[in-house]
């Protein structure tokens, strides 16, 4: 009798346990099933269309209000294609809690500007390092010799191994007492 009672209450709990829920994120649902989005495109293209009106077929600006509402429609298509969340406004939301299936919102552009902002930081450092060893350093830091300033523009693309490898030989930092502190 006990185990029988045992079973029991074993199948009421997973019977009463809450199922899962598979929200993505509070309040937001997919683009191409909102309907505040597809309100949207359509309020979008109804006021291209209006202008539209007001020109003659084939001239050059109803050619161009005919590429603007392509270029509409295409763009919605495309938030709605990938997968991006509307909320309650219509207007595609980016999500940046680190979901493999949202890097491409925020992880993948982020990782971008770093990296284009490594290579400037890169390329200037290295020309002020050249600068430094020339006979007039001053000179070179206000007037750029352009011919130099590209080949470390170009030398730089690669600036996480340079950077990786003054790490390691010791180059890249300087020690502690060579910092300039301001007096306290």
């Amino acid at each position: 009798m006990k185990v029988l009672l045992n079973w029991l209450l074993v199948a009421s709990l997973f019977a009463a346990s809450p199922k899962a829920a598979f929200a993505d994120v509070s309040g937001l649902t997919p683009c191409k099933d909102s309907a505040v989005f597809k309100k949207r495109l359509d309020g979008s293209v109804k006021k291209l269309q209006a202008r539209l009106a007001n020109y003659t077929e084939g001239t050059p600006a109803y050619l161009a209000l005919e590429q603007q509402i392509d270029q509409t429609k295409a763009r919605f298509a495309k938030y709605g294609d990938k997968g991006l969340l509307c909320g309650a406004d219509g207007l595609p939301h980016l999500i940046a809690d680190g979901r493999p299936d949202h890097a491409g919102e925020f992880v993948i552009p982020a990782f971008g500007f770093l990296y284009i902002a490594g290579w400037i930081g890169w390329a200037g450092r290295s020309y002020l390092q050249f600068s430094k060893k020339t006979d007039k350093p001053n000179e070179n830091e206000i007037i750029i010799n352009v011919p130099v300033a590209l080949g470390m523009m170009s030398g730089a693309f690669l600036w996480p191994l340079a950077a990786w490898k003054e790490l390691i030989n010791g180059q890249l930092l300087v020690p502690g007492d060579e910092v300039t502190v301001s007096p306290r």
